[in-house]
Protein backbone atom coordinates (compact mmCIF):
# COMPACT_ATOMS: atom_id res chain seq x y z
CA UNK A 1 0.00 0.00 0.00
CA UNK A 2 2.77 2.42 0.92
CA UNK A 3 4.60 1.81 -2.38
CA UNK A 4 1.43 2.44 -4.37
CA UNK A 5 0.89 5.73 -2.59
CA UNK A 6 4.45 6.70 -3.35
CA UNK A 7 3.90 6.07 -7.05
CA UNK A 8 1.05 8.59 -7.06
CA UNK A 9 3.69 11.30 -7.21
CA UNK A 10 4.02 10.43 -10.89
CA UNK A 11 7.04 10.19 -13.14
CA UNK A 12 8.26 13.75 -13.04
CA UNK A 13 11.90 14.54 -13.68
CA UNK A 14 13.61 16.19 -10.72
CA UNK A 15 17.20 16.90 -9.75
CA UNK A 16 19.06 14.61 -7.37
CA UNK A 17 22.05 16.14 -5.57
CA UNK A 18 25.02 14.46 -3.97
CA UNK A 19 28.45 15.50 -2.80
CA UNK A 20 31.65 14.85 -4.70
CA UNK A 21 35.00 14.52 -2.97
CA UNK A 22 35.60 18.26 -3.41
CA UNK A 23 32.25 18.90 -1.64
CA UNK A 24 30.72 20.56 -4.68
CA UNK A 25 27.10 19.60 -5.37
CA UNK A 26 26.51 17.51 -8.46
CA UNK A 27 23.04 17.01 -9.87
CA UNK A 28 21.34 14.56 -12.18
CA UNK A 29 17.70 13.98 -13.08
CA UNK A 30 15.73 11.07 -11.69
CA UNK A 31 12.09 10.03 -12.26
CA UNK A 32 10.77 11.03 -8.85
CA UNK A 33 8.91 14.05 -7.52
CA UNK A 34 9.39 15.20 -3.94
CA UNK A 35 6.98 17.34 -1.97
CA UNK A 36 7.35 21.07 -2.66
CA UNK A 37 9.29 20.23 -5.84
CA UNK A 38 12.52 20.27 -3.85
CA UNK A 39 15.85 18.76 -4.69
CA UNK A 40 17.01 15.78 -2.69
CA UNK A 41 19.45 17.91 -0.70
CA UNK A 42 16.75 20.42 0.31
CA UNK A 43 14.45 20.66 3.33
CA UNK A 44 10.75 21.34 3.23
CA UNK A 45 9.69 24.94 3.95
CA UNK A 46 10.32 25.73 7.62
CA UNK A 47 8.41 28.33 9.62
CA UNK A 48 8.83 29.18 13.30
CA UNK A 49 6.31 31.44 15.03
CA UNK A 50 7.62 32.44 18.49
CA UNK A 51 5.46 33.21 21.55
CA UNK A 52 2.59 31.18 20.13
CA UNK A 53 1.06 30.50 23.57
CA UNK A 54 0.26 33.11 26.20
CA UNK A 55 0.45 31.12 29.43
CA UNK A 56 3.84 29.39 29.40
CA UNK A 57 7.33 30.82 29.81
CA UNK A 58 8.34 30.28 26.21
CA UNK A 59 6.67 28.80 23.16
CA UNK A 60 6.65 28.50 19.39
CA UNK A 61 4.69 26.93 16.56
CA UNK A 62 7.05 25.17 14.17
CA UNK A 63 6.33 23.81 10.71
CA UNK A 64 8.46 21.42 8.70
CA UNK A 65 6.25 21.40 5.61
CA UNK A 66 3.04 19.66 6.64
CA UNK A 67 4.45 18.57 10.00
CA UNK A 68 3.22 21.07 12.61
CA UNK A 69 4.26 21.06 16.27
CA UNK A 70 3.50 23.39 19.18
CA UNK A 71 6.44 23.61 21.61
CA UNK A 72 6.06 25.14 25.08
CA UNK A 73 8.56 25.66 27.90
CA UNK A 74 7.46 25.87 31.55
CA UNK A 75 9.81 26.85 34.39
CA UNK A 76 9.30 24.96 37.65
CA UNK A 77 11.02 25.98 40.87
CA UNK A 78 11.90 22.39 41.67
CA UNK A 79 14.13 19.62 40.37
CA UNK A 80 13.97 15.80 40.38
CA UNK A 81 14.84 14.23 43.74
CA UNK A 82 18.30 13.12 42.58
CA UNK A 83 19.24 16.79 41.99
CA UNK A 84 17.97 18.25 45.25
CA UNK A 85 20.51 20.44 47.08
CA UNK A 86 22.97 20.24 44.16
CA UNK A 87 22.37 23.78 42.84
CA UNK A 88 21.93 22.23 39.41
CA UNK A 89 18.93 22.51 37.12
CA UNK A 90 17.27 20.09 34.73
CA UNK A 91 15.62 20.04 31.30
CA UNK A 92 12.99 17.43 30.56
CA UNK A 93 10.37 16.91 27.87
CA UNK A 94 6.94 15.49 27.18
CA UNK A 95 5.75 14.61 23.67
CA UNK A 96 2.38 13.71 22.28
CA UNK A 97 0.25 13.61 19.14
CA UNK A 98 -3.37 14.65 18.68
CA UNK A 99 -5.60 11.73 17.66
CA UNK A 100 -6.14 13.02 14.11
CA UNK A 101 -2.61 14.36 13.60
CA UNK A 102 -1.62 11.47 11.33
CA UNK A 103 -3.11 9.74 8.31
CA UNK A 104 -5.14 7.40 10.50
CA UNK A 105 -6.69 8.32 13.85
CA UNK A 106 -4.63 7.22 16.85
CA UNK A 107 -6.28 6.82 20.26
CA UNK A 108 -5.13 9.20 22.97
CA UNK A 109 -2.55 7.49 25.15
CA UNK A 110 -4.41 8.73 28.24
CA UNK A 111 -7.33 6.50 27.24
CA UNK A 112 -4.97 3.50 27.27
CA UNK A 113 -3.54 4.42 30.66
CA UNK A 114 0.09 4.39 29.51
CA UNK A 115 2.49 5.93 27.03
CA UNK A 116 3.73 3.98 24.03
CA UNK A 117 7.37 3.01 23.71
CA UNK A 118 7.66 5.40 20.76
CA UNK A 119 6.40 8.35 22.81
CA UNK A 120 8.81 7.63 25.66
CA UNK A 121 11.73 7.24 23.25
CA UNK A 122 10.99 10.56 21.51
CA UNK A 123 10.47 12.63 24.65
CA UNK A 124 13.69 11.29 26.15
CA UNK A 125 15.50 12.20 22.94
CA UNK A 126 14.13 15.76 23.04
CA UNK A 127 15.07 16.18 26.71
CA UNK A 128 18.65 14.91 26.45
CA UNK A 129 19.24 16.82 23.19
CA UNK A 130 18.29 20.13 24.80
CA UNK A 131 20.16 19.36 28.03
CA UNK A 132 23.34 18.90 26.02
CA UNK A 133 23.40 22.58 24.96
CA UNK A 134 22.60 24.01 28.42
CA UNK A 135 24.88 24.75 31.36
CA UNK A 136 22.60 23.21 33.97
CA UNK A 137 24.53 24.76 36.86
CA UNK A 138 23.84 28.25 35.45
CA UNK A 139 20.13 27.42 35.45
CA UNK A 140 20.07 27.11 39.22
CA UNK A 141 18.03 24.55 41.12
CA UNK A 142 14.99 24.67 38.83
CA UNK A 143 13.54 22.59 36.03
CA UNK A 144 12.32 23.61 32.58
CA UNK A 145 9.79 21.26 31.05
CA UNK A 146 9.43 21.25 27.26
CA UNK A 147 6.03 20.12 25.95
CA UNK A 148 5.90 19.16 22.28
CA UNK A 149 2.42 18.55 20.88
CA UNK A 150 2.10 17.37 17.30
CA UNK A 151 -1.05 18.75 15.70
CA UNK A 152 -0.23 17.45 12.22
CA UNK A 153 2.27 14.75 11.31
CA UNK A 154 3.90 14.25 7.92
CA UNK A 155 7.26 12.81 8.96
CA UNK A 156 9.98 14.34 11.12
CA UNK A 157 7.90 15.08 14.22
CA UNK A 158 10.81 14.40 16.59
CA UNK A 159 13.23 16.54 14.60
CA UNK A 160 10.78 19.44 14.38
CA UNK A 161 10.14 19.08 18.13
CA UNK A 162 13.84 19.45 18.94
CA UNK A 163 14.31 22.48 16.69
CA UNK A 164 11.15 24.13 18.04
CA UNK A 165 11.85 23.00 21.60
CA UNK A 166 15.12 24.94 21.49
CA UNK A 167 13.26 28.15 20.60
CA UNK A 168 10.79 27.65 23.47
CA UNK A 169 13.68 26.91 25.85
CA UNK A 170 15.59 30.00 24.74
CA UNK A 171 12.56 32.21 25.38
CA UNK A 172 12.05 30.69 28.85
CA UNK A 173 15.70 31.38 29.74
CA UNK A 174 15.38 34.90 28.40
CA UNK A 175 12.42 35.43 30.75
CA UNK A 176 14.45 34.13 33.70
CA UNK A 177 17.19 36.61 32.86
CA UNK A 178 14.70 39.45 32.62
CA UNK A 179 13.32 38.53 36.04
CA UNK A 180 16.88 38.40 37.45
CA UNK A 181 16.34 34.80 38.55
CA UNK A 182 19.55 33.82 36.75
CA UNK A 183 22.60 35.95 36.02
CA UNK A 184 23.85 34.42 32.75
CA UNK A 185 22.16 32.72 29.81
CA UNK A 186 22.63 28.97 30.42
CA UNK A 187 22.25 28.11 26.72
CA UNK A 188 25.65 27.44 25.14
CA UNK A 189 24.75 26.21 21.63
CA UNK A 190 21.86 25.92 19.23
CA UNK A 191 20.12 22.55 18.92
CA UNK A 192 18.51 21.55 15.63
CA UNK A 193 17.49 18.26 14.08
CA UNK A 194 16.69 16.83 10.66
CA UNK A 195 15.93 13.42 9.22
CA UNK A 196 17.81 12.07 6.21
CA UNK A 197 17.51 8.77 4.43
CA UNK A 198 17.75 6.72 1.28
CA UNK A 199 14.54 6.12 -0.68
CA UNK A 200 14.50 4.05 -3.88
CA UNK A 201 18.29 4.11 -3.80
CA UNK A 202 18.51 7.91 -3.62
CA UNK A 203 19.80 9.95 -0.66
CA UNK A 204 17.33 12.56 0.59
CA UNK A 205 17.11 15.25 3.25
CA UNK A 206 14.10 15.90 5.51
CA UNK A 207 11.89 12.91 4.72
CA UNK A 208 8.14 13.35 4.64
CA UNK A 209 5.77 10.53 5.62
CA UNK A 210 5.70 8.77 2.25
CA UNK A 211 9.47 8.89 1.94
CA UNK A 212 10.06 7.83 5.53
CA UNK A 213 7.68 4.88 5.28
CA UNK A 214 9.53 3.63 2.18
CA UNK A 215 13.09 4.41 3.29
CA UNK A 216 15.82 1.81 2.93
CA UNK A 217 18.05 3.84 5.26
CA UNK A 218 16.60 6.14 7.91
CA UNK A 219 18.64 8.56 10.04
CA UNK A 220 18.02 11.42 12.45
CA UNK A 221 20.77 13.98 12.98
CA UNK A 222 20.64 16.17 16.10
CA UNK A 223 23.31 18.85 15.93
CA UNK A 224 24.73 21.84 17.79
CA UNK A 225 26.45 24.84 16.15
CA UNK A 226 29.53 22.94 14.96
CA UNK A 227 29.27 19.58 16.70
CA UNK A 228 27.06 16.50 16.88
CA UNK A 229 24.59 15.93 19.70
CA UNK A 230 23.21 12.57 18.59
CA UNK A 231 22.81 10.47 15.45
CA UNK A 232 20.24 7.72 15.04
CA UNK A 233 20.73 5.66 11.87
CA UNK A 234 19.29 2.35 10.74
CA UNK A 235 19.51 0.23 7.61
CA UNK A 236 15.79 -0.56 7.44
CA UNK A 237 16.13 -3.04 4.57
CA UNK A 238 19.87 -3.74 4.38
CA UNK A 239 23.16 -2.52 5.88
CA UNK A 240 24.70 0.60 4.40
CA UNK A 241 28.29 1.71 3.85
CA UNK A 242 30.30 4.70 4.99
CA UNK A 243 29.84 6.56 1.69
CA UNK A 244 26.06 6.48 2.06
CA UNK A 245 26.38 7.78 5.61
CA UNK A 246 28.72 10.60 4.52
CA UNK A 247 26.21 11.75 1.92
CA UNK A 248 23.42 11.89 4.49
CA UNK A 249 25.72 13.62 6.98
CA UNK A 250 26.62 16.31 4.44
CA UNK A 251 22.93 16.90 3.76
CA UNK A 252 22.34 17.21 7.52
CA UNK A 253 25.17 19.73 7.94
CA UNK A 254 23.67 21.99 5.28
CA UNK A 255 20.26 21.59 6.94
CA UNK A 256 21.81 22.61 10.26
CA UNK A 257 22.92 25.94 8.80
CA UNK A 258 19.46 26.53 7.38
CA UNK A 259 17.64 25.60 10.60
CA UNK A 260 19.87 27.74 12.84
CA UNK A 261 19.15 30.68 10.53
CA UNK A 262 15.40 30.04 10.94
CA UNK A 263 15.76 29.92 14.74
CA UNK A 264 17.73 33.17 14.71
CA UNK A 265 15.19 34.77 12.40
CA UNK A 266 12.33 33.82 14.76
CA UNK A 267 14.12 35.01 17.89
CA UNK A 268 15.36 38.26 16.36
CA UNK A 269 11.78 39.19 15.44
CA UNK A 270 10.92 39.72 19.13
Amino acid sequence: MGNNRLLQYGKVRLKLCWYRADKQITCMHIPFKRSYNRQNCEMRPVEIIPNYYSYCDGSCFIKYGNTHVICCATVEEKVPLFLKHTRTGWITSEYGMLPCASHERVDREASKGKQSGRTMEIQRLIGRSLRSVVDLSALGERQIKIDCDVIQADGGTRTASITGGYVALFLACKKLLKQSLITTNPIRNHAVAVSCGVVNGEAMCDLDYLEDSNAEIDANFIMADTKIIEIQACGEKKPFDENAFKTLFNFAKDARTFLISKQEEALSSL
